[in-house]
């Protein structure tokens, strides 16, 4: 990976990802639709990965995943440091939307050392249903992009609130232990959570870490929640006190999951 990248190297990197598309997929790609920190203004090359969604009309035939995942890996090279990160779905689950929501493919870097040593495993195998798009549509119809193919309105029905919030509560019912191993990734989380479940506010990382900062009546916790924020922005590791990130956990697991 290269260490440093600029917007217009990550904006060359999305333009070839989506002329690639186009000639591997040709007539079954319905669009494709950028989401995530890009679209929401805070992207950091060094914690960001490159969140895309592609709408297929079609199942894709298994040589054609194999082709199609090579240039994702080849791209992927070239990107960030986390990486691409891109699902594959069929047209006809976005719109009335499908919860759990069925794909039929995913990469992210997690996933690389699989594909590189299994590739045809993988290509077989990389498919099922992930709760996680039903956060990643919700951004999509809300504040996505669309970079080729039909517009997101044409394509995307609302997620409904309950599926989303499910949604973004299963990545962080273990927040109380992993924040400890990701604490500016789960302290953020966690703010960007509640803001929803409290005012149905959809944010960014960044933006969930302001709402707490600015919502959230527990000075105590304000300096774990500006010591993340810090991270994110510029990077520098963040000072940690374990015992307070703990009990910040669990307050925040609290409130996101009492019963209204």
């Amino acid at each position: 990976m290269i260490d440093i990248f600029t917007i217009t190297e990550v904006n060359s990197l999305i333009e070839e990802f989506v002329v690639q598309s186009r000639n591997i997929l040709a007539d079954n790609l319905v669009g494709i639709y950028l989401h995530g920190s890009a679209v929401m203004g805070c992207f950091n090359p060094e914690k960001s990965d490159i969140d895309l969604l592609v709408v297929v009309r079609e199942d894709i035939p298994s040589d054609t995943k194999k082709i199609y995942m090579d240039m994702v890996v080849r791209l992927n090279e070239q990107a960030p440091e986390k990486g691409i990160e891109l699902s594959i779905v069929k047209e006809c689950v976005c719109n009335p939307f499908v919860y759990p929501t069925p794909f039929e493919l995913h990469f992210s870097i997690a996933h690389l050392d699989w594909y590189q040593n299994s590739p045809e495993d993988y290509v077989e195998r990389m498919k099922g249903t992930d709760k996680d798009l039903a956060a990643h549509f919700t951004i999509i119809y809300h504040r996505g992009k669309a970079l080729y193919g039909k517009d997101i309105k044409q394509v995307f029905g609302e997620v409904r609130s309950e599926d989303y919030l499910d949604s973004i509560c299963s990545d962080i019912e273990g927040a109380k232990e992993d924040i400890l191993e990701n604490p500016m990734y789960m302290t953020l989380n966690l703010c960007r959570v509640l803001a929803y479940k409290e005012e149905r506010l959809i944010l960014s990382k960044e933006e969930g870490g302001q709402w707490g900062l600015s919502r959230l009546e527990k000075p105590e916790y304000h300096n774990l929640i500006s010591e993340a924020l810090k991270e994110y922005k510029t990077g520098d590791i963040m000072n940690l006190d374990t015992a307070v990130a703990v009990e910040f956990a669990r307050f925040m697991l609290k409130q996101i999951f009492r019963e209204d």
